[in-house]
């Protein structure tokens, strides 16, 4: 049998991705969830998704108003421009009032309200040198165009955009570009994962794991979800019928006293997550504390770049400290982070805080969770 052509191959794609937006398959899916609830003592799920793709994906397709009503869904941080810390913010600022100094960043970090609501964008109108690219390695050419400048690449966001940020820090060192350095702040989702459950106002049942990540990481990083915690927790693609799978899979052990992690993603993510890139990660970094916004400093839960690439880590060369900073006056981001509270319950949400005129950075993102309620539930 020949192989497929590239034309079979996208048509066997997208017949796919129809398949999982089915009507009827949702249907038969949101029965089985339905009859797995009613087996579960009380009748109900708290569960949370740490991905803001699931976040939007949830919203954007109507599971959320089509879910049974014992179902309570938590949107926690796993949207990277959100968990992005004031003081992480404020130091970006302060890079950026360098003349000798050009930062590259991915767009949505451009609007991210630092101390005093203030953002890149502030720093932009004010003549500050900030490049917004689509990929770290575009940030290599503008470090060439710029040899006498300090070009400096933001890197935020978890375990996904790790292995690109480290394979640019790689490739910048064999070009011998020595004017271009990473601001680390990457950081990882299982240790966000255990201070959540160790919150006890969180009450949550079950975690939906993000689909992206867990390509790179595998599921061994979870085990301590069924091992310490006892807490089911299920990988997810982002169609509705792979959510409404993974639901019916975390409610269904709930319903039996399980605690699993399991994989309702296999045609994209593998038991062991992608070798070759969690080699890179930790060849260019190691764990280190991170900030958290709303939340503080989770221990081990941050990517610090190795001591053999330090000419190259942006916190060395430049000098930059994270320094206590002050929250946004009434923005309750941190909370809506947590699980503790609905965007709708912050007094800001949809008056002072919008898309447009965000005040925090749940409002800000794409993928946030106050910008996913403005924009499918108000």
């Amino acid at each position: 049998m020949s192989a497929q052509t590239s034309t079979e191959k996208t048509d066997t794609l997208l017949a796919e991705e129809a398949l999982l937006r089915d009507k009827t398959l949702c249907q038969a899916l949101l029965r089985r969830l339905e009859q797995a609830l009613g087996g579960i003592d009380g009748g109900r799920m708290r569960f949370m998704e740490v991905c803001g793709t699931h976040t939007v994906s949830i919203f954007q397709s109507g599971l959320r108003s089509l879910l049974p009503d014992g179902i309570t869904h938590l949107s926690g941080p796993g949207c990277p421009v959100c968990v992005t810390h004031d003081a992480e913010v404020a130091a970006f600022l302060e890079m950026a009032e360098r003349p000798d100094v050009c930062l590259c960043t991915f767009g949505d970090l451009i609007r991210v309200p630092g101390p005093n609501g203030q953002s890149l964008k502030h720093a932009m109108a004010r003549g500050a040198r900030v490049h917004i690219v689509y990929s770290p390695l575009d940030s290599l050419t503008i470090a060439e165009q710029n040899p006498d400048k300090t070009v400096v690449f933001l890197g935020i966001g978890f375990e996904t955009t790790a292995p690109t940020v480290a394979g640019t820090l790689l490739t910048a060192r064999a070009r011998g570009l020595e004017n271009f350095c990473v601001f680390s702040l990457h950081k990882l989702v299982p240790p966000a994962l255990e201070l959540l459950l160790q919150d006890t106002d969180n009450n949550i049942d079950a975690f939906l794991l993000p689909g992206h990540v867990c390509m790179v990481t595998g599921l061994e990083p979870y085990r301590f979800l069924e091992e310490k915690w006892h807490v089911p927790s299920c990988v997810s693609g982002f169609e509705p019928a792979d959510i409404l799978l993974a639901l019916c899979y975390l409610a269904e052990d709930l319903r039996d006293g399980k605690a699993r992690v399991r994989n309702a993603y296999e045609r994209a993510v593998p038991a062991e997550g992608n070798p070759r890139a969690q080699e890179l990660v930790r060849t260019v970094f190691e764990p280190c504390d991170a900030l958290w916004r709303g939340i503080g400093r989770i221990p081990a839960s941050g990517l610090a770049i190795r001591s053999e690439f330090a000419d190259m880590d942006a916190k060395r060369r430049l000098g930059i400290e994270l320094k206590p900073t002050r929250p946004i006056p009434g923005c309750r981001c941190g909370e809506v982070l947590r699980g503790r509270i609905s965007p709708k319950d912050c007094p800001l949400f949809g008056r002072v805080c919008t898309p447009l005129e965000p005040v925090g950075p749940c409002m800000v993102s794409t993928e946030g969770s106050c910008a996913a309620y403005y924009k499918y539930s108000c």
